[in-house]
């Protein structure tokens, strides 16, 4: 492990360095604030914990906080408990900051990642005060590496007035060469992004970064806060062995190649057991196309199933985590690490026709899919980016357990109580109970396929009769009857089930 002075390669930057408390009184109240991290990787703790001692100590800071996703509790938990984050942008999962958002003390706004660091670009979030990113080593010329995480770092350090970096000596210097560092230009002048193939490399191992801008260099040992992932259940297993099955059936009829298409997965303990079923399946040569690389992509990578795998941050479990950092030369050789500007792109999920498969909170019988608000209205941890490869990919897919809350919800309803991906993009949808290809069906087809394939037997009875009778409308196309379909919702507010007592 290399030691602090050694990761800062232009000597003249040790002037520079100063400690966590004294960058963090650098931030003033009002500013707006960008920094590295992506689902919790990669992310600065030593500066935003010192940032919260200030708040907790009376002084007022308010400030908008934007990352690449979520983040570890060092910054987002930190912040949201001592009431410095006022504006918060664009996904979180800490329960501090969820717990701020739906009370009001946070205004957020969740946002299709691929957008943010436009935003960033385009000046639509104004002025960044300050990037705040976290670097394995700092070369001469001011170049910065990234360590576990990309995200909107490219963004942050290239528009921000001022950048703080933390050195971060827990970071294995076995991670530098995995990163791949391309911007976009601005309109009119954006050029196609040169990726054919998901192991592409078409920039740079490090981030550009003019050196004048960098005001303060931090040393940090603090290691990533990753979560642990649920051990994979029964119905994960069933939904995993659905999607092999229905894949076997594509390549069986010529829509799918034998190696698969680029695999797209969302964050979590349902998605992780999807891309594990593929361990035992008998598909090779897969690549991998995605925003995460998690503990069943290294499973998969140990198999000698996946060749590579292209994602803007490394996921791990907490045990994950201890297995990446001990082979850390061994998974890097085999992933690449992109802005998520890159790895979400649209046009790039599009070219190299990447199959999505994200998770739901709730599914209508019309296929429109809920992945952010509890209820409606109680944001749980935001969309991420699920829409970016849902609105283009070659295959769309939905997992969600049929019922939730043991079985006093179902995740199958009339109708959602918050739309995030629409009909329009959603090809299949899985549960444990079954898969609905619902590719080329009309309305009514897909609410009797939705029904019959994915709901829980518990729900399928008061479904199907909803649908009969919503079809004795006057308009046929798409059968509703909207207060029926809204009182599924308001039962469970009421009573605490959607079942009919």
């Amino acid at each position: 492990m290399s030691g602090f002075n050694e990761r800062i390669r232009n000597k003249a930057f040790l002037d520079k360095v100063i400690s966590a408390a004294d960058a963090a009184k650098m931030i003033e109240d009002g500013m707006t604030i960008a920094t590295s991290g992506f689902t919790p990787s990669g992310y600065p703790k030593a500066v935003p914990l010192e940032i919260a001692k200030r708040a907790d100590n009376g002084e007022k800071i308010g400030l908008t906080l934007i990352t690449g996703a979520s983040v570890g509790d060092e910054l987002d938990g930190a912040l949201a408990r001592a009431g410095v984050t006022k504006r918060r942008f664009p996904y979180q999962t800490q329960k501090d900051s969820r717990n701020g958002i739906n009370n009001g003390d946070i205004n957020y706004a969740d946002m299709h990642l691929s957008h943010v660091p436009q935003f960033i670009d385009y000046g639509y979030f104004g002025e960044i005060d300050f990037a705040i990113v976290e670097a394995l080593a700092i070369n001469e010329d001011g170049g910065i590496v990234p360590t576990t995480s990309v995200g909107v770092m490219p963004q942050a350090i290239k528009n921000a007035k001022k950048v703080i970096i933390e050195l971060n000596t827990s970071q294995p210097m076995e991670l530098e060469g995995v990163h791949d560092i391309y911007m976009t230009e601005k309109p009119p002048f954006r050029k196609p992004i040169p990726i054919e193939k998901p192991g592409d490399r078409i920039g740079t191992t490090y981030i550009p970064c003019d050196p004048d801008k960098i005001v303060a260099i931090v040393e940090s040992d603090i290691s990533d806060k990753v979560r642990p992932l649920g051990p994979i259940d029964e119905d994960s297993k069933a939904i995993s062995r659905h999607i092999m099955s229905f894949f076997k059936d594509e390549v069986k009829a010529g829509r799918l190649p034998e190696n698969l298409l680029p695999l797209q997965s969302g964050v979590g303990s349902v998605a992780n057991a999807v891309l594990g079923g593929l361990v035992d399946s008998d598909f090779e040569n897969l690549t991998c196309y995605t925003e995460v690389i998690q503990d069943s992509m290294f499973d998969l990578i140990d198999a000698g199933k996946v060749t590579v795998a292209s994602g803007t941050s490394f996921t791990p479990s907490t045990e994950g985590l201890v297995r990446l950092l001990g082979n850390m030369e061994h998974y890097a050789s085999h992933c690449v690490l992109r802005p998520m500007e890159i790895s979400n792109h649209p046009e790039t999920a599009r070219r190299l026709g990447v199959i999505a498969m994200n998770t739901a909170i709730e599914v209508d019988i019309y296929g429109h899919v809920n992945s952010t608000n509890i209820m409606g209205s109680r944001m749980m941890n935001g969309l991420g980016g699920s829409g970016d490869f849902t609105r283009n990919g070659y295959l769309t897919i939905f997992t969600t357990v049929s019922t939730a809350k043991n079985g006093d919800i179902s995740s199958i309803v009339p109708m959602v109580s918050h739309v995030d991906h629409t009909e329009h993009d959603v090809h299949v949808v899985v549960t444990e109970q079954g898969l609905a290809d619902l590719r080329g069906l009309s309305p009514k087809e897909r609410a009797r396929k939705i029904i019959e394939n994915c709901a829980h037997p518990d729900y399928k009875p008061m479904l199907l009769d909803y649908i009969e009778r919503a079809e004795q409308g006057k308009y046929k196309h798409t059968p509703h009857n909207i207060g029926e379909a809204l009182s599924w919702h308001e039962r469970f507010l009421e009573s605490g089930s959607m079942k009919v007592k």
